[in-house]
């Protein structure tokens, strides 16, 4: 793995730096990323007193800008990316509070640009840098709260935004299909975070068991599924 670089965005906490941290574990470079650089910071700084070298890269994903400069030293640096982990995404108060017959539509956009539109540039800029791994891996963090089959009121902006998300794991594994690079989408489950509370059922650490596997899998694996620990979602 000591060649593999890899990518989580929003992993200044939660889930995204638990990935940070069990991928650098695993032996693969893996870079942190946050819209808000202090706190980026403050969190690589907590992975090297745990003994963990993780790089940092100040990236918004509703930032073009800043996307692109992430991918430029990236490419100057490695000249390559084996693992993609879309993991930044928002649930505001305003949407926990609300329903689809009240929610703001400006609620909607904001969300929608950050869990939707925000990985879908990501995956468009870092592209390139993906067709030069061996077996390039992007994973879409989603929730089993976008699930149509699946579906219920409440959360309106977050569950359109993760299934929208949905789509363009599809989208993009079908269109990535026999390069090499397998496009997924991930339930992490409900997780002890900021966002999942402290009531929810698992740890960060659990989580993150439950994806690593398709993240560092040599072989083929799969492509345009949805899943949680590594078992099919309902669309």
């Amino acid at each position: 793995m000591a060649d593999k670089i890899a990518v989580v965005t929003g992993s200044n906490k939660g889930i995204g730096l638990e990935l940070v941290r069990q991928l650098s574990r695993a032996g693969v470079f893996t870079f942190l990323t946050s819209r808000n650089e202090r706190k980026g910071l403050e969190a690589q700084a907590e992975l090297a007193k745990e003994g963990i070298e993780a790089g940092f890269l100040h990236m918004d994903v509703t930032n073009l800008l800043s996307i692109h400069a992430a991918a430029r030293h990236i490419e100057e640096q490695h000249g390559k990316l084996d693992i993609l982990v879309n993991n930044a995404g928002i649930l505001p108060d305003e949407d926990a509070e609300s329903g689809g017959l009240i929610i703001p539509p400006d609620i909607v956009r904001s969300v929608f640009e950050t869990n939707t539109l925000g990985p879908l540039q990501v995956c468009q800029v870092m592209l390139p840098l993906l067709r030069k791994s061996h077996a390039g891996r992007i994973i879409n963090i989603s929730s089993g709260m976008g699930s149509l089959t699946d579906m219920d009121g409440g959360y309106p902006a977050y569950r359109i935004s993760k299934t929208a998300l949905n789509a363009v794991t599809r989208i993009l594994a079908t269109e990535l299909a026999g390069s090499g690079i397998t496009v997924n989408s991930v339930c992490p489950g409900w997780v002890k975070t900021d966002m999942g509370g402290p009531s929810a059922a698992i740890t960060t650490d659990q989580s993150a068991n439950g994806i690593l596997p398709l993240l560092l899998s040599e072989a083929p694996g799969p492509t345009g599924q949805f899943l949680r620990d590594g078992k099919p979602v309902p669309w």
